[in-house]
């Protein structure tokens, strides 16, 4: 079964960057797309960014140009580079496998859980 942990979450002045790590465990992820997930406080989840197994790669809109997702099949790693960061983007981010199909057909970041992980907080702020 594919289990996530995501790391890398922080403190971070608004305008500047950080770096999110979710490490996956029980499959090898290079057959899989993956994708990020934003939880803002008192809000949805909303996807931020997904990557399929051939590396193509979708945004969200409010994201584009500033985030980078990327993944290393060999470490079994999925990363989030967040660059030029807003208080907008303050919250718990989650990594999740994402179903495929909906990725390449309809470029959305289609979530498949039975249960989230814990994520890793990004706080932004002065």
């Amino acid at each position: 079964q594919l289990q996530f942990v995501e790391s890398g979450g922080g403190l971070v002045q608004p305008g500047g960057s950080l770096g999110l790590s979710c490490e996956a465990s029980g499959v090898a992820i290079r057959d899989y797309s993956i994708g990020w997930f934003h939880q803002a406080p008192g809000k949805e989840r909303e996807e931020v960014s997904c990557i399929v197994s051939d590396g193509g790669t979708i945004y969200a809109d409010s994201v584009k140009g500033r985030f980078t997702i990327s993944r290393d099949n060999v470490k079994n790693m999925v990363y989030l580079r967040m660059a030029s960061l807003l208080p907008d983007d303050a919250g718990v981010y989650y990594c999740a496998q994402v179903n495929p199909i909906r990725a390449i057909v309809s470029n959305k970041c289609d979530p498949i859980v039975d249960n989230w992980g814990q994520g890793t907080q990004v706080t932004v702020s002065t």
